[in-house]
């Protein structure tokens, strides 16, 4: 990048911190009236990328989203196969499609970095899991379907997710 204006931003480089105030010299020189080689204008030295970037997540998150999405589909998994007794047998087939469902796609969340919209990709396969998985671990663990108005919602997300990949 060459080099900055101030000390302030060659501070912000090293330690993370800014303590840039712009100069009058600064003000010239963004203005054009200034020229030296050891100055360089706003957009030279933070990038319109640069800037852009700060605001969105980086994609490799939806690693450690996966992770406990992974261990807490192992556990309630687990919890269903040995622990969970419901009165109606039906009952536990649901808390089963919701562990397939909820381990299937925490599966495919591993791979939401490589996508091309990984945020997209990740937040729906996360609000399909939260939605449809967690109704049916409702439904099933309170034995009443009434609880379950948001699968639907749930179900959307994993088809808007999987369609995401088309674009």
């Amino acid at each position: 990048m060459g080099r900055y204006v101030g000390c302030g931003l060659k501070a912000r480089r090293a330690t993370g911190r800014s303590n840039f105030k712009p100069s009058s010299s600064y003000v010239e020189i963004k203005k054009g009236k200034l020229k030296s080689p050891s100055h360089k204008t706003l957009l030279e030295v933070i990038p319109f990328q640069a800037q852009k970037a700060k605001n969105k997540m980086n994609p490799l998150h939806w690693h450690k989203v996966a992770g406990i999405s992974g261990a807490a589909a192992l556990g309630l998994g687990t919890y269903g196969a040995h622990v969970f007794k419901p009165q109606n047998p039906a009952y536990k087939e649901v808390w089963q499609t919701a562990s397939l469902y909820h381990l299937v796609h925490t599966a495919a969340l591993l791979a939401a970095p490589s996508t091309k919209n990984p945020n997209i990709f990740g937040g729906l396969l996360t609000a399909g899991i939260l939605a449809f998985s967690g109704t049916c671990y409702t439904v099933a663990l309170l034995e009443d379907r009434k609880y379950s108005t948001l699968a639907p919602f749930g179900g959307f997300a994993f088809i808007g997710a999987w369609a995401s990949l088309l674009f």
